[in-house]
């Protein structure tokens, strides 16, 4: 399954109403914030039909995962949009995340887990609110809002940590080759490494499109007084794709609308995905791209600054040969 789906549900009550755009969203909150009611409305329409009296629009089926229904049901429906109340444990299973990776299906999952085996987006980390505009009417209409933004974008940093360990590293050593810069290893080690350097100004940079499970643990070092500039772009493979150094205009439409082009069963993640619109693209070409080494020709001013130039102004490498 591929594109944006809206969703409408309404009773006489409450009125939820917002969209889907990529295989996996995730709803945090506090209780009482009407997560666990989203799910409840839904499973009363899966049972009683119009007698729930509720109203459900949206183009695609959604329906309700509970342990049971998991176990049965997993490999007859497609298409869907499928949402998990949280305390359904099989969601923090190797076994479910294997099924999400190839399944033609979205999932809304309500959850106040990490999900450590999910790639899922940062930016589609939401929290359920009464929306202030249609405040004094009887029914309470409730909105989706995004709880993680980028964090400290201003100022220099002391040290720059990537998630990354292969090309995108190799990148950023070069970029920014006046402060230290170090490899986390993979995004599970990025709040260790910040961790150990208490005490100076750090800059994360990770893949945003598969970091939202590692949020909870930097925002908890934030919490406690460490020094982070948090920036996370979609991928490293995205700021390249984003920088126009291919002039490609179906690249530029692609990123406008990436919903309109990931099929969910073919890529986890968006970064999956712009990893390998990049190899494609520049396959035979003077900047053909390689995950595990940067080709050279990326480290070359021209190329290199065009790339940079996609970096938040406040964080950009200010170094000489990127004037």
């Amino acid at each position: 399954m591929r594109g944006s789906h809206k969703i409408e549900i309404e009773n006489k009550r409450l009125r939820y109403d917002f969209a889907v755009k990529r295989n996996i969203t995730v709803i945090r909150g506090e209780s009482a914030t009407g997560k666990t009611t989203l799910i409840t409305m839904l499973q009363s329409l899966e049972e009683n039909g119009r007698d729930s009296g509720i109203r459900l629009h949206c183009d695609k089926p959604c329906l309700v995962f509970t342990t049971t229904r998991w176990k049965e049901s997993r490999d007859q429906i497609h298409e869907s949009i499928i949402f998990i109340d949280e305390n359904q444990k099989f969601v923090t299973s190797q076994e479910f995340a294997e099924f999400v990776a190839h399944s033609d299906n979205y999932f809304v999952i309500v959850t106040r887990e990490k999900l450590e085996n999910l790639p899922y987006s940062v930016d589609e980390i939401y929290g359920i609110r009464i929306s202030q505009k249609y405040a004094g009417f009887k029914k309470t209409y409730n909105e989706f809002y995004r709880i993680y933004y980028p964090h400290g974008i201003t100022g220099d940093a002391d040290m720059v940590v990537t998630e990354d360990s292969s090309s995108g590293y190799q990148f950023f050593k070069r970029a920014y080759q006046n402060i230290p810069c170090v490899s986390a290893n993979g995004k599970s080690s990025v709040a260790s490494k910040v961790r150990s350097l208490k005490g100076q100004r750090v800059l994360i940079i990770a893949d945003g499109a598969a970091f939202g499970s590692e949020m909870e643990r930097i925002e908890e070092l934030i919490l406690h007084g460490y020094d982070i500039i948090l920036y996370l772009p979609e991928s490293f493979e995205w700021l390249i794709l984003a920088s126009d150094i291919l002039s490609d205009p179906e690249i530029r439409d692609i990123l406008s609308h990436t919903e309109d082009f990931v099929e969910s069963e073919l890529y986890m993640s968006w970064e999956r995905y712009y990893t390998h619109l990049l190899v494609a693209k520049t396959q035979k070409t003077y900047i053909a791209y390689s995950k595990s080494t940067i080709n050279p020709n990326y480290l070359k001013d021209k190329v290199l600054n065009q790339i940079c130039e996609m970096v938040p102004r406040a964080i950009r490498p200010k170094v000489d040969h990127l004037k």
